[in-house]
């Protein structure tokens, strides 16, 4: 959707403001189809040309990341001062008067705020999960604000001291998303969740408690070379003896893992060649050591945050001192053959 003006950016979303307002559909460059009335969803969704056009954009990112809500309100409110602007300008007044007046009215407008807010304490469930409630009001799930406002408050209190919090970082909160079920399946897990079966080749262990858990950003697998190459072997001799190394190279791997101490491996997924491979597999389920592979790049920050290890880029520097913990550790049945690992009891 190329828009050329900040007037067209504000138009464009004027509609979806309000209970009674209508949903956008977004197709992205990928084909991708999107439908939502979200003011932050739809204003990150267009291509921009206008510099005060992008402006507004990133002011709805803004309020997105500091409120968390009035992102369309906030667009066609800026629409509207920036359209009284021009003209203004069309009739001669300096930009520099406007601007001085823009700062008085907001100087104004934080006193009128200030006198009509009712203030709210974190310790204040309940009123926390009305405020929630009103913000759900205008979107499609607002069905289930029942449901969804009470985690989305408990989520955020589980993560701030009530005492002294002002604000919340929301990279310490995650939503995994699995396909199938409803939204009365959805739940608050305090720890990880992960979209991901573990491995059950040899009969590895899906369930461990106490866990000591790596994070393993390199290969459980047969060293390769940079470049691409081909090795004909035409004795069965040098093949035997191919064979003899991998396997004494990755059985070595494997037991420095279990050196350190760890009982539950992620592997992140590696888009080069495989991280790991049948072999690796059943050489840590022999050891009893539970692995997770196809680990995603993205959910790596929030894992180290969360279990407090440290990612691992070459197994020689896997130390007890890089792991994280974890009361427990399983793969969790969701019903209709959807599966996860779940990770609880994190510090």
């Amino acid at each position: 959707m190329p828009l050329h003006s900040f007037a067209a950016v504000a138009d464009a979303i004027r509609t979806s403001l309000g209970p009674k307002g209508m949903d956008k559909m977004i197709q992205g460059t990928d084909g991708e189809v999107i439908i939502t009335n979200d003011g932050a969803t739809i204003m990150s969704h267009m291509q921009v040309f206008h510099p005060t056009a992008k402006m507004l954009v990133e002011l709805s990112k803004s309020q997105d990341i500091e409120a968390g809500d009035g992102t369309t309100s906030v667009v066609v409110l800026c629409g509207s001062l920036l359209d009284q602007c021009s003209k203004l300008l069309a009739k001669g007044i300096h930009p520099t008067r406007i601007a001085e007046a823009f700062q008085r009215c907001a100087a104004q407008a934080e006193k009128v705020l200030e006198r009509i807010s009712i203030p709210v304490k974190l310790s204040e469930r309940d009123q926390l999960v009305k405020a929630a409630t009103t913000s759900l009001a205008s979107k499609v799930i607002s069905i289930h604000s029942e449901k969804l406002a009470p985690l989305a408050v408990d989520a955020v209190l589980s993560v701030i001291d009530a005492e002294t919090a002002d604000n919340v970082d929301l990279r310490d909160i995650k939503v995994t998303k699995v396909p199938g079920g409803t939204i009365d399946d959805a739940e608050l897990v305090q720890g990880v969740v992960l979209n991901r079966r573990a491995s059950h080749t040899a009969g590895a262990p899906t369930r461990v408690e106490n866990a000591k858990v790596a994070l393993l950003q390199c290969h459980l697998s047969a060293p390769k070379t940079d470049m691409d190459g081909t090795t004909v072997v035409s004795d069965y001799r040098d093949m035997d003896r191919v064979l003899k190394e991998e396997r004494k190279h990755i059985l070595g791997m494997c037991k420095k893992i279990k050196d350190s101490g760890a009982n539950v491996v992620l592997v992140q997924k590696s888009i080069l060649r495989d991280a790991v491979n049948d072999l690796s597999l059943m050489f840590l389920a022999r050891l009893k050591i539970m692995v997770v592979t196809n680990v995603e790049r993205d959910d790596v920050d929030f894992i180290c945050r969360t279990l407090k290890c440290r990612p691992v880029a070459h197994i020689d520097s896997l130390t007890a001192d890089k792991l994280g913990s974890a009361g427990l550790v399983e793969e969790a049945d969701l019903g209709n053959g959807r599966r996860c690992v779940r990770m609880t009891g994190v510090a």
